[in-house]
C-alpha cells in the first residue's frame, strides 16, 4: 500500500516537473506608439525552435483594425520574418546561431491612437506540436508525459552546455582584459620611473650649472 502511495507521489512530482519545464512560452503585450518602433528580444542558443503568433488590438476600438509591420532578425542581422500591412500573423524558425534574436513592430499608418500587439512567444519544448508527436509515435498518457520529460531533460542539458560555453568565453575575455590591464600597469610604471630618472638628471645638471652642488 505504501509502495503504491510512493509511486503515485513520484509520478505526481514528475508531472509537476514536466509542467514547470514546459513553461517556455510567454504572452507579451506591446503598446505601439503612433510613430516609432518597439522591439522584444530573447537570447537563445543554437538549434532552438521558436514559434510566435501576434495579433493587433486597437485601444480605440476603431474599425477596420489598423495594420502593422513586423520584422524578426537574427543576431547577425539576417531577416527571419518580415510582414507588412497585417493585423495578425505568425513566424517560426529554428535558430542557427547563438545570440540575441530581435522582433520589432511598428504601425503602418499612424492615426494618433495607440495600438497593442499581443505576442504569444514560444521556444523549445513549448513550441513543439505534441499532438503530432503522440500520433506519430503512437503514445499517450504516461508515455507522452515521460517523452516530454525526456525532451525537457535534454533541453536542460543543452542549456547547461551553452551556459558553460558562455562562461568559458567570458572567462577568456576576462583573462585577456586582465592581462592587458597588467601590461598597461607595467608600462605606466615604467614610464613613470623613466620620467623620474630624466627629471633627476635634468635637476642635477641644472644645479651643477648654477654651482649649487
Amino acid at each position: 500500500m505504501m509502495c503504491n502511495s510512493v509511486k503515485f507521489m513520484y509520478f505526481e512530482l514528475t508531472l509537476m516537473v514536466v509542467c514547470l519545464l514546459l513553461q517556455k512560452g510567454e504572452a507579451i503585450w506591446l503598446s505601439l506608439p503612433a510613430s516609432g518602433t518597439k522591439c522584444v528580444s530573447e537570447e537563445l542558443h543554437n538549434n532552438v525552435v521558436v514559434l510566435a503568433d501576434y495579433v493587433v488590438i486597437s485601444d480605440d476600438h476603431v474599425h477596420p483594425t489598423p495594420t502593422i509591420s513586423a520584422r524578426v532578425t537574427s543576431p547577425n542581422g539576417n531577416a527571419l520574418h518580415h510582414k507588412e500591412n497585417t493585423t495578425h500573423s505568425q513566424f517560426a524558425f529554428t535558430t542557427t546561431e547563438a545570440g540575441n534574436y530581435l522582433a520589432c513592430f511598428w504601425a503602418d499608418n499612424p492615426r494618433g491612437g495607440s495600438l497593442s500587439v499581443n505576442i504569444d512567444w514560444k521556444t523549445g519544448i513549448a513550441a513543439k506540436d505534441w499532438e503530432s508527436v503522440a500520433r506519430k509515435e503512437k503514445i499517450e498518457g504516461v508515455e507522452l508525459e515521460l517523452r516530454k520529460l525526456e525532451l525537457a531533460v535534454e533541453a536542460i542539458h543543452e542549456n547547461l552546455i551553452y551556459l558553460k560555453s558562455r562562461e568559458l568565453e567570458m572567462r577568456s575575455v576576462s583573462e585577456t582584459i586582465n592581462a592587458r590591464v597588467a601590461w598597461f600597469s607595467i608600462m605606466s610604471l615604467g614610464v613613470c620611473i623613466l620620467a623620474s630618472v630624466l627629471q633627476l638628471l635634468y635637476l642635477k645638471q641644472y644645479f651643477q650649472k648654477k654651482k649649487l652642488i
